[in-house]
């Protein structure tokens, strides 16, 4: 493995597969079993996932929703999602813990640096669920956050494309993609990577971002075994 260990940040959306909301089943699976190949091989991985398949709260504040009262909301649209992930990590034989920024007892541990490197350390999946716990910050911020402190050897980005482009690939069939790129270059180009929040953290903490297909089964492996897969920001 190219890496010892790596904070895995996934989109909210991404695990609707081919819905229009919610969870597909089929999809976190297959995520369980990507994740499930790179950990057989002594990689150590924690995970940050979005909650934009159930709530988002930039689009509640615009329909006049309270901003902090929407941002709760989807924090909690996150901690759903780490618990059908957990499930599905344990379901292939990963041991697994479920940290969270908000108190939540009964199901979750509350986020404690200490205790999530240790985890990692004993060979455990770590899931950080609910953001930083603060309103105003996206889970992208949350992933560069986390993984400064549990230093993490880089971001990896796992979207529907496969790295960063000129223009959105999805609706610009001329848009180039790129191998590498600097964190300059993306901030001159105004490229979306991550809202600028989570970049300036990874540019300021020299840690690198890899954008990826994570749809596509096995990625996550060449990635992590060092392929040139994927759009390296660094």
């Amino acid at each position: 493995m190219k890496y010892k260990r790596i904070l895995l940040k996934l989109s909210g959306e991404a695990l609707m597969g081919e819905q229009s909301y919610g969870i597909d089943i089929n999809r976190v699976a297959q995520y369980a079993r990507d994740i499930k190949e790179i950990h057989d091989q002594g990689l150590e991985i924690a995970i940050v996932i979005g909650g934009g398949n159930i709530y988002r709260g930039l689009s509640a504040e615009k329909s006049g929703m309270d901003r902090v009262q929407a941002d709760y909301m989807g924090m909690l649209a996150t901690v759903i999602n780490s618990m059908a992930l957990q499930d599905a990590l344990e379901k292939v034989g990963l041991k697994t813990r479920l940290l969270t920024a908000i108190k939540m007892e009964q199901i979750c541990e509350p986020f404690i640096r200490r205790r999530a490197v240790r985890h990692l350390e004993k060979g455990r999946v770590v899931i950080f669920g609910a953001g930083t716990g603060n309103p105003y910050f996206t889970t992208d911020t949350a992933a560069s956050l986390r993984a400064i402190e549990i230093n993490a050897d880089a971001v990896l980005k796992g979207t529907r494309v496969d790295g960063i482009y000129t223009a959105d690939p999805e609706k610009d069939p001329n848009a180039k993609r790129f191998d590498t790129i600097s964190f300059t270059e993306v901030y001159e180009k105004g490229l979306n990577v991550m809202d600028m929040t989570a970049f300036t953290l990874c540019q300021e903490n020299n840690l690198p971002i890899i954008v990826f297909d994570m749809n596509k089964p096995g990625n996550l492996k060449k990635l992590a075994s060092g392929e040139a897969i994927g759009t390296i920001v660094s």
